[in-house]
């Protein structure tokens, strides 16, 4: 790793491609040195208001280059920021911004009624940094127009923390992962180096900036000199229409996302008119794999990664064997990786367990969580709680997630296997399954089902969904219970949110359709 910093890399990348698009934000190109003097300016302003080296600051920022540009400024600095989920509720937005203590809060308009009515129970905020849309210059945007474009953060190095990074929260309240400056660069170097940018490349992003991934590709593309697109958000209907407008060769998609785009209508034209070379996507159920490079005319490839470890695991680009082979991949350069039990002892080739890492890119630990770290970073390996296989050829294959396994009369269910057939059903759109406690065995299957656009609960009954399930699924894996729901809560990844599905009602059988007593509860 040849920069010192995220800011420094910010620098090298301005003076090595000058003028070329860093980022497409609606048709708007935006240059490295641009994006470099803006930093500059911005970093210039927020240490006029206070902030200073060590500081969290939360950011509140819909997609679009502001969030990016701040986060470099901060970076400059040796500042600390605190990246807020622009779907937060009250609740959640006390909870980041209290566990984090962040000094200053940088919050868009959109976002600011929200803010007023919890900034009172948060008193370590200390300013409030308004952001408006450019047609209206608020006091932070003419402090950092008339700010600076020079900046010097010589003391800034790659061992300082840049990100508390809040995981997603599937399974209870976010964690704040602590990342350093060189976990960006790290993580930035295996996309760039594995997507084989070039600034004769393009990459995009469609997932929020609040979210990790379009941060690394953020700094894929600085260290690849490759433009990168920003949509404000994931549209499958708009999708393949920016991909061919933007002659896109390179993305990353994760969770729902490649699921939703299979649901539209096929349209050989829109869907093939691209100049994209490969995807990488985490997540590939096998059963679709084939059926997404057939109908989409492009390699996808497998990579798996958390917050807490950046990239882990990745199928190389040249093996197509791997394609409906549920394959995960083999570790990158710089990490280790094993399949273990219950003791921490290593399993054979093949047998099911848990899969733990080290290596780098890493957290150093969850924020102001000592307890939570040490159950999770043992004797220096990370514990995913992900359980894996793995194959004579040194492939991780994915099983489940510890917490995501349903006890059924003594037979353990994955949900993602189960919700794997729910998603092939023709009428289904998204479904989410999770346990019901049952005093006879132990723990019932549930099922919540969101129905494509076009279909209603009378033409998909419970029992037609129950029907197709039983022709591919073991009898035990058959969910008793079945509930319509119009969405259900996601994490910026994509997920459902089971963890809050699971909290909805005091007791889950109720609004079901009960397929035993053939009842609706």
């Amino acid at each position: 790793m040849e920069w010192k910093s995220l800011g420094h890399l910010v620098e090298s990348a301005a003076e090595r491609f000058g003028e070329k698009p860093l980022f497409i934000f609606e048709d708007k190109p935006l240059s490295f040195a641009e994006v470099d003097r803006l930093t500059n300016k911005t970093a210039n302003a927020l240490r006029s208001v206070g902030v200073t080296k060590g500081e969290r600051v939360a950011v509140m920022l819909p997609n679009g280059v502001d969030f990016p540009i701040v986060w470099f400024a901060l970076a400059k600095l040796g500042a600390v920021i605190v990246p807020v989920n622009i779907n937060y509720h009250d609740h959640d937005l006390t909870y980041t911004l209290d566990d984090s203590q962040a000094g200053f809060f940088v919050v868009h308009e959109n976002y600011l009624e929200q803010w007023e009515r919890v900034r009172a129970h948060l008193p370590s905020v200390k300013e409030t940094l308004l952001v408006t849309e450019s047609g209206s210059k608020s006091d932070w945007r003419r402090l950092v127009d008339e700010s600076s474009d020079s900046f010097e953060s010589s003391n800034v190095t790659g061992e300082d923390l840049l990100n508390i990074q809040y995981t997603s929260g599937t399974t209870g309240f976010p964690k704040g992962c602590m990342l350093q400056q060189k976990y960006w660069m790290q993580i930035g170097q295996v996309a760039a180096d594995y997507f084989g940018l070039t600034p004769a490349e393009c990459n995009l992003t469609a997932q929020p900036f609040y979210y990790m991934d379009p941060q690394w590709n953020t700094v894929a593309s600085l260290i690849g000199g490759a433009p990168l697109v920003i949509l404000p958000r994931f549209s499958p209907s708009h999708f393949w229409g920016e991909v061919i407008r933007h002659n896109v060769t390179v993305l990353y998609l994760i969770g729902t996302m490649p699921f939703f785009l299979l649901k539209m209508p096929e349209d050989a034209a829109l869907e093939r008119g691209h100049q994209l070379r490969m995807i990488l996507c985490s997540g590939i159920h096998p059963k679709f794999h084939a059926e997404f490079e057939r109908r989409w005319g492009v390699p996808w490839r497998e990579a798996f990664g958390m917050t807490e470890t950046g990239v882990d695991l990745i199928v190389p680009l040249d093996d197509a064997d791997s394609v409906g082979s549920g394959a995960m991949g083999k570790p990158i350069a710089t990490k280790q990786a094993r399949v273990v039990d219950t003791d921490g002892n290593d399993v054979p080739d093949g047998s099911v367990g848990e899969l733990i890492l080290r290596g780098e890119p890493m957290m150093t630990g969850y924020w102001n969580k000592p307890e939570a770290t040490a159950e999770t970073m043992k004797n220096g390996w990370l514990h995913t709680g992900d359980m894996v296989t793995k194959d004579a050829k040194g492939y991780f294959h994915w099983q489940a997630r510890l917490k995501d396994t349903i006890r059924r009369a003594g037979e353990n269910i994955s949900s993602v296997e189960v919700e794997g057939v729910l998603m092939e059903h023709p009428a289904v759109k998204v479904a989410a399954v999770v346990p019901v406690p049952d005093e006879l065995r132990g723990e019932e299957v549930k099922a919540y089902i969101v129905l494509k656009a076009g279909h209603t609960q009378e033409d998909t009954p419970p029992e037609s969904i129950l029907d197709y399930a039983r022709e591919q699924l073991a009898y035990f894996k058959v969910r008793r219970f079945i509930e319509y729901a119009d969405d259900l809560p996601r994490t910026p990844s994509e997920r459902v949110e089971k963890h809050k599905l699971v909290k909805l009602k005091a007791d889950l059988r109720v609004g079901s359709y009960d397929a035993v007593d053939k009842v609706w509860r």
